[in-house]
């Protein structure tokens, strides 16, 4: 019997391994079809008798709880998808392929969210694979903003999990449709018909529509790298999620094509050695070229200038050089160095008379646990790592703030000391390491719950997660 309650945050910050101080060492096969279809961004519904498709692209985010098999699904798409040259190219590729990073591979979970391309019956499918845990549910959320559509996993035995629940929820609430993948079905104490109606009262209980309750099912085992319409009858490739994909969730839906409504939303940032750093964003409206006049607008912000150095769309594992990119694909872009997560690419030609207004900035949930970490006092400071000072510490944490959207960073009255905000122990916990790997020596002082007033009632609140045991 599961048992739900509410569980305060304060007693997950039990953080004995950090000291005070110190170097931190269409088918109707039992399942269904959802039918809404809505823009990626948050913005007014599209007229369907003025806006286009793009037929040939889709764009999916995977998405579920920790541990329900996100990255080895990906995995068993990627083989079956000619991405590998031969088997034994793909052997040396590894498990979890995805998972690129020392921590994510140390640990066995994904950290950051990643962007790859594969190609089925001639229409180019970007997914984009994303974590499962809560600390990392700001990656979740900023990835959104690039889909049509996602593809829910939930465990055979397990069910739909308090992570399921949050993914989810952001999911329904723009307006998309979901695939969902009953996944593992291979376990021995598999129980598919539970899952699935456990899937379809989460969907209610989330308020989602009658069109989006009406949802697809494809059952699967990422591991055996099989999927099939019914649970005891799958096929011997991922075949049939591949045509679910393509049958389940819309083309992106382009409301203008002409190169002056240029909209393209920045949703992550990425670094590159020799190029700077480097914007990736799904084209809302319009199309862009390489070496285009172009700009950075933000509701809130000046505009920023500049011309697109390097075009590139995803294509397999990596990414491939364009000359042009229109409506609906997903692009990497260099030569705007003031590049932020949030801002909105737009033409600046003519002096950006015609441009597009930018589109509404990502938003994510709020912290809940903030910690403060500043320059290593103790008598041992200075032994082990060779970023010490506190101007070092300070560049480092503002520079996160770039790409790690969860994450808010603020001064202190101490002028060698920073107070961090994230997501959850776990959120901290990476940053720290991260930090402590790339060389830098900190001291970090002992977590502290996030109360706000509430506006409404004037008392203190703290926050709070659903926990099944």
């Amino acid at each position: 019997m599961h048992a739900v309650k509410a569980v305060s945050a304060l007693c997950c910050l039990l953080l004995s391994h950090v000291a005070a101080f110190g170097t931190v060492c269409p088918a109707t096969f039992g399942g269904k079809r959802c039918g809404l279809q809505m823009s990626a961004v948050a913005e007014a519904p599209i007229d369907s008798e003025k806006s286009t498709t793009a037929s040939n692209l889709r764009n999916i985010a995977v998405i579920a709880h920790v541990d329900h098999g996100k990255t080895t699904l990906v995995d068993a798409l990627i083989r079956q998808s000619g991405v590998f040259r031969d088997e034994s190219q793909a052997n040396e590729a590894g498990e979890r392929v995805m998972d690129s990073e020392d921590q994510e591979r140390e640990r066995g979970i994904t950290i950051l969210s990643k962007n790859l391309a594969v190609s089925r019956n001639g229409v180019k499918i970007n997914i984009m694979d994303t974590p499962g845990h809560a600390d990392f549910g700001g990656e979740v959320e900023r990835v959104l903003n690039m889909c049509d559509g996602v593809l829910l996993l939930v465990d055979s035995v397990e069910g739909p999990k308090p992570q399921t629940r949050f993914v989810l929820d952001k999911a329904l609430k723009k307006g998309m449709k979901a695939l969902v993948v009953v996944n593992k079905v291979d376990r021995p104490a598999a129980r598919v018909e539970y899952v699935v109606d456990t899937v379809f009262d989460l969907f209610v209980d989330l308020g989602a529509t009658d069109e989006q309750t009406d949802f697809r099912v494809v059952y699967a085992s990422g591991l055996l790298g099989k999927a099939g319409h019914e649970p005891d009858n799958l096929a011997e490739d991922m075949g049939p999620l591949f045509d679910a994909i393509l049958e389940s969730i819309d083309a992106p839906n382009v409301e203008k094509t002409e190169p002056q409504a240029l909209q393209a939303l920045v949703s992550n940032i990425v670094y590159d050695n020799f190029k700077g750093k480097m914007g990736i964003a799904r084209i809302s409206n319009g199309s862009v070229k390489n070496g285009q006049a172009v700009a950075l607008a933000h509701p809130v912000k000046d505009k920023k200038t500049g011309r697109i150095g390097n075009l590139y769309v995803f294509d397999n594992l990596g990414k491939t050089e364009v000359e042009e990119a229109s409506a609906g694909e997903i692009i990497m872009f260099s030569g705007l160095d003031g590049v932020e997560i949030g801002d909105t690419l737009i033409t600046n030609e003519n002096a950006g008379a015609n441009a597009a207004p930018p589109l509404e900035p990502i938003a994510v949930e709020q912290p809940t646990v903030r910690m403060s970490i500043g320059v290593n006092k103790s008598p041992l400071a200075g032994r082990e790592g060779k970023f010490l000072t506190s101007r070092m510490i300070r560049d480092r944490l503002f520079k996160e703030l770039d790409r790690n959207v969860a994450l808010q960073v603020a001064e202190t009255d101490s002028a060698d000391r920073y107070e961090v905000s994230g997501r959850g122990q776990l959120h901290l916990t990476v940053l720290i390491e991260t930090m402590r790997r790339e060389g830098f020596e900190l001291e970090v002082g002992p977590p502290t719950v996030i109360y706000k007033e509430n506006p409404e009632t004037g008392k203190m609140e703290e926050p709070w997660e659903s926990v099944e045991v």
